[in-house]
């Protein structure tokens, strides 16, 4: 959707649109360490919700921490559970520290999926699931079913808000991004 532009009502909303990535997580002042849990990391997350779900985007509300789901006979634990109003699905947040991996990334299927059986209620559009990591490997990211998938997403978060070199690294590298998406439609 253009910048600036309001949804207009019924128009259809991706999860791509909502969806931010990084996410500064500065707010929760973590040091940036890899002696960082992940218990650590949510129960920050839980102490600062409100800011939380700011940075998270639009239409985000609080549903769970630690969901119990079962798949047959062993349990799992979804670490946060929001619900989108403007999306109409549930996301599903699991949160990594590190480098994200082919576990994680089917883990987080299955997530889904269990998710969309026995919680998805008539109405809700998919059960999103977002993989938040601390080191999201973008060649990892396009050879994986992330790179297909409408539903499972990978972000990362900062522990800090970059430098001024920082950002214009980013924005130049996105370009590049952007830049090679277009001339890969162009070709087809």
């Amino acid at each position: 959707m253009p910048t600036g532009r309001e949804r207009l009502p019924g128009e259809a909303v991706q999860p791509s649109q909502v969806l931010k990535s990084p996410m500064v997580l500065e707010f929760l002042g973590l040091p940036a360490s890899p002696s960082l849990h992940e218990s650590r990391l949510e129960q920050a997350i839980i102490d600062n919700l409100q800011t939380f779900l700011l940075e998270l985007g639009k239409g985000f509300s609080f549903v769970a921490r630690q969901k119990h789901i079962r798949f047959g006979d062993q349990d799992y634990f979804v670490d946060l559970v929001f619900y989108n109003y403007v999306l109409k699905c549930f996301l599903l947040l699991d949160l990594k520290i590190g480098r994200l991996t082919h576990a994680d990334v089917g883990q987080m299927d299955g997530y889904v999926r269990l998710f969309e059986d026995q919680f998805k209620v008539p109405g809700d559009n998919p059960t999103i699931g977002l993989l938040l990591c601390s080191d999201k490997s973008e060649a990892f990211a396009k050879y994986s079913i992330l790179n297909e998938s409408k539903q499972i997403f990978a972000a990362k978060y900062l522990h800090n808000l970059p430098t001024e070199e920082q950002l214009q690294q980013e924005i130049e590298r996105e370009r590049h991004l952007i830049e090679s998406a277009l001339e890969d439609r162009a070709d087809e």
